[in-house]
């Protein structure tokens, strides 16, 4: 019996923007022996305790980190953590519609799965999806996600015009791709940079999807990302906040980015 798909979360500007901990670098360390060492499953329970609320992933075909045990693993975990969520990204023509149904085979958790147009041996991700190109391609397979009553979120640039077609393929969110920012952040064109990004948040929002973001966001940028852009409900952040953690340890470092979230709610 097909189950009918969830309802998109309405973008709000007044709802709390969620963290979700890539843990894709805790892997890649651990790659690098046969030790087990550092524990991906351990740094994601840290996270979570610290007051993150949410776990992302993104195995990659050629697993140079996280592996398919990390994917079961890690769901598992999540069962104890039913008021978080697990987020699993990567390309729907690749290895990505596999997890999905066997998560769902297995009973355990996906709440958001993020369709990313990488290639793969691509080194990182570099741009979102194309409309009306991609379009027709990913309908059927949006659909399939749909049916295991998860959220479809479209990795996308920060182009306007696309969010009704991102919409009119049945996606419930967009995450916007933000390294454009990043590499803007402290320079003259920043101000530019940002209210492009704005103008694509008004987009999504008029066209009824809510609004992820993530790539190189980090405690220095962060706030005003969120402050700026309307309605962001969710930021997935992996580099950087795996980066500070190895100075700060996992729970100052979630706690000092949650912080960041907070001061863009803050009254001016």
């Amino acid at each position: 019996m097909k189950l009918l798909s969830p309802a998109p979360l309405a973008p709000n500007a007044f709802h709390k923007t969620a963290l979700s901990v890539n843990v894709n670098k805790v892997a890649l360390l651990r790659n690098t022996r046969h030790l087990d060492i550092p524990s991906v499953r351990r740094a994601a329970e840290l996270c979570l305790e610290a007051g993150a609320q949410g776990i992302t992933v993104h195995p990659r075909p050629d697993e140079r980190h996280i592996r398919p045990d990390d994917v079961f693993e890690l769901a598992a975990l999540m069962k104890d953590w039913p008021d978080r969520e697990f987020n699993i990204e990567g390309n729907p023509f690749q290895n990505l519609m596999g997890f999905v149904h066997d998560l769902a085979a297995r009973g355990l958790p996906l709440h958001q799965c993020t369709f990313v147009p990488d290639s793969e041996d691509q080194f990182t991700s570099d741009h979102g999806w194309n409309f009306p190109e991609d379009a027709e391609r990913l309908r059927p397979l949006i659909a399939q996600v749909h049916d295991r009553r998860v959220r479809v979120s479209l990795f996308m640039d920060p182009v306007p015009e696309a969010m009704a077609a991102a919409k009119a393929v049945g996606a419930d969110r967009v995450e916007f791709y933000t390294e454009t920012y990043a590499r803007a952040w402290g320079g003259p064109e920043k101000a530019e940079v940002l209210a492009r990004f704005t103008r694509a948040g008004q987009a999504a929002a008029a066209a009824g999807l809510g609004i992820n973001a993530g790539h190189d966001l980090n405690r220095d940028n962060l706030t005003e990302f969120v402050r700026e852009v309307p309605g962001v409900l969710e930021v997935s952040i992996g580099h950087a906040l795996i980066a500070d953690a190895l100075e700060l340890g996992y729970a100052a470092t979630v706690r000092s980015y949650l912080a960041c979230i907070d001061r863009a709610f803050a009254p001016a």
